[in-house]
């Protein structure tokens, strides 16, 4: 299993080429509308001072996602979009924000983050939310952090995120534990919590 990312993180990651040549940078990170994996990534200009891109990056076209660079073979790899459609088709695909309801009916948290597998997968493995209390039993505090696995079943309709209900029973605030319980799943070729 790769390592995981936070989609947070991705935001001002220089797109490179494998020769070493900045082309771009992460602007915004667009799921497809399954919400499995990265669909693309939205983009902006090589300095801090540039604005978006009319250009974006298909997944397809990522050779490797890593923790400091998105590695593209070359700038043939970025796709020519109008700026309209890039806006669009980004907050479409945006998880970042969105309410987050079980299949039942209850709503559970919103979205704060979104842990990706790096490499070449892309793959959606988990959500951080802002949780509900009583998501979070026995915690005192006020604002709850935790991480919710992916699960089987999701839908994202709108700025609303569909999880399944039994997803909750794996809801932990602790990081290292989940990356190793969706290793152990991986590793038994389960493919990680689901």
């Amino acid at each position: 299993m790769n390592g995981l990312t936070a989609v947070r993180s991705l935001a001002t990651l220089p797109v490179v080429t494998l020769g070493g040549d900045a082309v771009a940078h992460v602007k915004d990170t667009v799921f497809d509308p399954s919400g499995e994996r990265i669909a693309r990534f939205t983009l902006t200009g090589r300095s801090l001072l540039s604005g978006p891109l009319p250009r974006d990056l298909p997944w397809p076209a990522v050779h490797c996602l890593g923790r400091h660079a998105v590695m593209v073979r070359d700038e043939g790899a970025l796709f020519d979009l109008p700026l309209s459609v890039a806006r669009r088709e980004a907050v479409r695909g945006r998880l970042l924000g969105s309410q987050v309801v079980t299949e039942d009916g209850r709503t559970v948290g919103t979205v704060l983050d979104v842990l990706v597998e790096g490499g070449t997968s892309g793959r959606l493995v988990a959500f951080r939310l802002a949780a509900q209390r009583e998501l979070v039993h026995g915690s005192r505090h006020r604002r709850h952090r935790v991480y919710v696995p992916r699960g089987e079943a999701l839908s994202v309709t709108g700025r609303t995120l569909v999880i399944p209900a039994h997803a909750t029973a794996y809801v932990t605030d602790d990081l290292p534990g989940f990356v190793a319980r969706v290793g152990a799943g991986h590793d038994r070729g389960g493919g990680g919590v689901r």
